[in-house]
């Protein structure tokens, strides 16, 4: 039999078509676990980060209490006070504590600090309400009825360090100052992954789920920080998971808050492609070497409840393709395809037009 050369086209379409269908088999391993494994694993996910991170072989401490608790504040060597003091009729030494103030401030060293018509003022170690009283009562002893304020103008040592996606480089603290209002003031973007970012302490690394602090509100996470904390935003990118298989778009997906459904993982692949394989939706997590592989069909994907299916960072979600025992069925699935080619070729050849 004569077979053009859009027939010839069709032909080899249809081989590589067949040929695709096998390329991407599932696996079949005795170590695969179903659906009910995978709904398991999707609560401990919910559990939040620490949670995750033990899921990765990673494991912390509980948040101990005393980090949620108020300390009292002191005045630390190196820190800049700004002072003002108030008398009715002493203009010139409201003027002269004003304008030291404003210009450079106060700084404490070797645990003093100098003013106008006074000897050295012992503050370190007081808190700001003690250091005002001392002062006002050393004016006192020359000028009756002065009244003294006391700030912060700065705190060299006595601060949160931020970095990464954040507006504000530091923040000083004051035993009240709570890790929620530490990132409002920084102006943390809405898009930044809370999972991969952290709170270190004296060089190790608080076991704090930022995730629930900001996006649920859990204020069981709000630590009181303290001087020389330093905290990481990280860039939503920083952790991701990926699709393969078949898939419209196979690609890798950003996870900026540790987890996300399996439904927007394939959604944002652009849904399975017919020549997927529906039964075989595997999901691989963990160690190349040794992962765990999830094997779930499509009808756990619509009818399991969304938060009952969930993926995180390092997670392969792979669709395999169609076997050959199913080709029927996929070859129905392209057969208006098919019939639109014939109708195609036969109206132009019946206008007396060869198709090269």
């Amino acid at each position: 039999m004569f077979l053009g050369p859009l027939q010839k086209n069709i032909l080899i379409f249809l081989a590589l078509i067949c040929f695709a269908a096998c390329t991407n088999p599932p696996y079949r391993g005795s170590d695969v676990l179903g659906a009910e494994d995978f709904v398991m694993d999707s609560y401990r996910i919910k559990e939040g980060k620490l949670s995750i991170l033990s899921m990765e072989g990673r494991s912390f401490e509980e948040l101990p209490a005393a980090m949620l608790e108020e300390y009292q504040d002191v005045i630390n060597n190196g820190d800049v006070l700004q002072i003002a003091i108030y008398h009715p009729t002493r203009s010139d030494l409201v003027d002269s504590v004003q304008r030291i103030g404003q210009v450079v401030g106060f700084r404490v060293t070797d645990g003093m600090i100098f003013l106008p018509d006074l000897p050295g003022v012992h503050v370190e170690g007081l808190t700001l309400h003690r250091a005002q009283e001392e002062i006002q009562k050393l004016y006192r002893e020359q000028i009756k009825d002065v009244n003294v304020f006391i700030s912060y103008k700065d705190r060299i040592f006595r601060k949160v360090e931020l970095a990464g996606l954040v507006q504000v480089p530091s923040i000083p603290v004051d035993g009240r100052l709570r890790l929620f209002e530490t990132l409002s003031a920084a102006k943390v973007p809405t898009n930044a992954n809370l999972f991969k970012s952290y709170v270190i302490r004296d060089n190790f690394l608080l076991p704090v789920d930022l995730f629930k602090l900001l996006k649920e509100g859990d204020m069981s996470q709000n630590i009181v920080m303290r001087g020389g904390d330093k905290v990481y935003i990280a860039d939503p990118s920083a952790s991701t998971l990926m699709v393969l298989g078949e898939v419209c778009k196979e690609r890798v997906v950003d996870v900026p808050d540790g987890f996300m459904t399996l439904r927007k993982a394939l959604g944002e692949a652009g849904g399975i492609l017919p020549s997927g394989d529906k039964a075989y939706i595997q999901i691989i997590r963990g160690n190349i070497v040794h992962p765990k592989i999830y094997t779930l069909n499509w009808e756990h994907v619509i009818r399991l409840p969304t938060e009952s299916m969930l993926l995180i960072p390092g997670d392969i979600v792979y669709v395999a393709a169609r076997p050959l025992s199913e080709w029927n069925r996929f070859v129905n699935d392209l057969l208006p395809t098919f019939i639109a080619l014939d109708l195609i070729t036969k109206g132009v050849n019946s206008i007396g037009i060869e198709v090269p």
